[in-house]
């Protein structure tokens, strides 16, 4: 099987949809000789940081010494990016190869989706790589998440927000009882900057399954008021003296989680030096994310795609405004067409001077006219452009040199305007 002929393959799964469930996974994990108990994990699930606290833990722990695979979705322009180890993606023939043989051992009677077969392919992928830890961020949800097959070592839960309410319930309990199955019986769980209600329902279902827990501000915390230079206190460490390169205020909670993360899991055989914390932080990568790709204008690039992401994203852009009083907000603009776009805008509204409104290729996106019928009398000068890189343009050319220009709202819409920054083409499907 080519390349090219396995992606076509992994994307035509996509037609089975999204099938929260254990069964399949656990069917097809039996059938590869259960790749996933071959290495240690680290589980991490959230509406919104999971994939910054991720990259973190994984890079800790690799400057740690150890080797490290880091599954998460979905990637912005390369499938690949989606399975690393120690930092490199998987590949072009290693996705062949175990497409090849996830779709053999499926033979005619099981069916997974496109999730569950990239999953397996890196739990496979990791066996095979003779890793030391895995650092899996959830899909969807948590407890009935394809990645939650494995037993961790020590798991977190960032943020709890109103995401995927057709998937996971329409409150903020029934979202978080959702994200907290991930929490295994005695396995310690290391929880973010949650709200009371989610709150409560985490410390519930944790106290059922015996599960140590430590919450954000209580047991852990930074000292520090941007990612430039803080400090961390633990529950049984202090670190001193840190930096991250990721930008936003909301990356200190993500910081902070992805120490206590892996303070929690120093008793399953992962000890890591304040040397290592160190240089894993400064040293971390996670495109998309308050990503400054060009000056004059700044032009940042951010996956946000529900309110409260919106919400932190606000008070970022706030910031780098005040910095600049004569600088102006112009959003590149486009989302899937079942999130909630005037909700997602809210929080960003009163700093808007300009928006266009585009489209990601993908048949989820939500047109162009879509997203003017739904905004034309709620927003600002509202111009079109239904082609990112037509989009991106315009927003240069209404630009002054002091303004911002922020490509929000679908991490598929950033991903297409990373691929126009690395030079590179997309691929015709994206998931």
């Amino acid at each position: 099987m080519t390349y090219s002929a396995a992606i076509a393959y992994l994307y035509s799964l996509q037609k089975h949809g999204i099938k929260l469930g254990l069964e399949t996974m656990a069917a097809l994990m039996a059938r590869l000789d259960s790749p996933h108990r071959r290495f240690r994990a680290l589980h991490i699930a959230g509406t919104n940081g999971k994939g910054s606290t991720a990259a973190m833990t994984a890079a800790v722990l690799q400057a740690g010494g150890f080797r490290v695979g880091l599954y998460t979705s979905p990637h912005l322009v390369d499938f690949r990016e989606r399975i690393r180890v120690n930092g490199t993606m998987i590949d072009e023939g290693c996705v062949s190869h175990l497409t090849q043989q996830i779709r053999d051992v499926c033979r005619q009677d099981l069916s997974p989706t496109f999730f569950e077969c990239t999953t397996a392919m890196a739990f496979q992928y990791f066996a095979d790589s003779s890793i030391d830890v895995a650092v899996v961020e959830v899909g969807l949800g948590g407890r009935f998440d394809a990645t939650n097959i494995v037993q961790p070592a020590a798991c977190a839960i960032t943020t709890i927000a109103l995401d995927h309410q057709e998937y996971l319930g329409k409150t903020l309990a029934s979202i978080a009882a959702e994200k907290a199955g991930i929490i295994k019986l005695r396995i310690p769980v290391v929880v973010g900057r949650l709200d009371e209600e989610a709150e409560q329902t985490i410390e519930r279902i944790a106290r059922e399954r015996q599960a140590p827990l430590r919450r954000l501000n209580r047991d852990f915390r930074t000292i520090g008021s941007s990612t430039s230079w803080f400090d961390y206190q633990g529950a049984n460490r202090c670190r001193a003296g840190l930096t991250c390169p990721l930008a936003g205020r909301h990356q200190l909670d993500n910081a902070a989680s992805a120490t206590a993360l892996l303070e929690a899991a120093e008793g399953e055989g992962f000890p890591v030096s304040d040397d290592a914390v160190r240089e894993g932080l400064r040293s971390v990568k996670w495109e998309g994310r308050l990503e400054i790709v060009e000056r004059c204008p700044t032009v940042v690039l951010d996956g946000a795609h529900n309110p409260a992401a919106a919400a932190v994203l606000a008070d970022s852009l706030g910031e780098m405004l005040r910095e600049r009083p004569q600088g102006r907000l112009i959003l590149v603009f486009g989302m899937m067409r079942d999130k909630n776009h005037r909700g997602f805008l809210m929080p960003l509204r009163p700093l808007v001077g300009e928006v266009v409104v585009t489209q990601a290729d993908l048949p989820r996106s939500a047109t162009v006219p879509e997203l003017r019928v739904a905004l034309q009398d709620w927003l600002p000068s509202l111009h079109e452009a239904p082609v990112p890189a037509d989009a991106l343009a315009l927003a240069k050319r209404l630009a002054g040199p002091d303004d911002i220009i922020c490509v929000t709202g679908s991490l598929m819409l950033v991903g297409e305007v990373t691929a126009i920054y690395r030079g590179c083409g997309l691929s015709p499907v994206r998931g």
